[in-house]
């Protein structure tokens, strides 16, 4: 499948720490997208400077501050293409990702997104806790059922519907639960592919009450859904951009 046409979804709030390695580790992907989204959630460092610094190949989007989940959904909103990829503003891809996942579809026409395995790696001011997960499973790859990890087909979002903006936690873990209930078709390849930054401003570990708490009113959402309890109302189509 030589024709991709994949877009890369990057949603960012002050990301000027991290985003040169990450916009890197996309554009020198062996199979590179046709088009690279960076959504700017209001941030006040600088961000969008660096953003548009790498010109063409990188679309600048600003919105005001909306949360994450906001932030991906203008982005599949704006993306073209048949196939959507995302990667947080602090992670990194393997430089055959996207290339490893496509070959995938190829095999497997039936196949409606794909993951990869993740794992873990911390900043130098987090050597000591990098220490004490080293022989812990979470310090090791694990089953990425994340978006850093996802390449789906675009029109699987019509089926599913966008992530909720309602949950600045958790999003990921929702929609993938929601795309099960539908009985699409998901492969977890083996592979390590991507690789998560621990930093002292990750989102989960500033808020982690508050992530703990969505975690567990998704989970009461998805056995509500199993009893037949009425839910809310999510859109289910996207808005296409002009270029799709």
């Amino acid at each position: 499948m030589t024709d991709c046409s994949i877009s890369c979804i990057v949603p960012t709030f002050d990301a000027a720490r991290s985003l040169v390695q990450t916009l890197g580790s996309i554009l020198a992907q062996t199979l590179p997208p046709s088009k690279v989204i960076v959504v700017d959630d209001g941030s006040s460092d600088r961000t969008a400077e660096i953003i548009k610094s790498f010109g063409s190949p990188v679309v600048y989007i600003h919105q005001d501050n909306h949360g994450p989940a906001a932030s991906r959904n203008l982005g599949v909103q704006q993306s073209c293409g048949q196939f959507v990829s995302f990667l947080d503003q602090d992670d990194l891809w393997h430089p055959e990702k996207l290339e490893r996942q496509m070959a995938r579809f190829s095999v497997r026409p039936d196949l409606d997104m794909c993951i990869t395995h993740v794992q873990l790696f911390w900043s130098d001011d987090l050597k000591r806790e990098q220490m004490r997960y080293h022989d812990l499973p979470r310090g090791n790859k694990v089953p990425g059922y994340a978006t850093t990890t996802l390449l789906t087909r675009r029109d699987v979002f019509d089926k599913v519907g966008l992530l909720d903006t309602n949950l600045w936690f958790s999003d990921a873990t929702n929609w993938f639960i929601r795309a099960k209930e539908m009985g699409l078709k998901l492969e977890l390849m083996a592979e390590l592919l991507v690789y998560h930054r621990m930093h002292g401003m990750n989102l989960t570990r500033r808020r982690c009450d508050a992530s703990r708490d969505v975690f567990v009113h998704i989970i009461k959402d998805m056995l509500d859904r199993r009893r037949g309890a009425p839910q809310p109302n999510r859109s289910k189509a996207i808005k296409s951009h002009p270029d799709s």
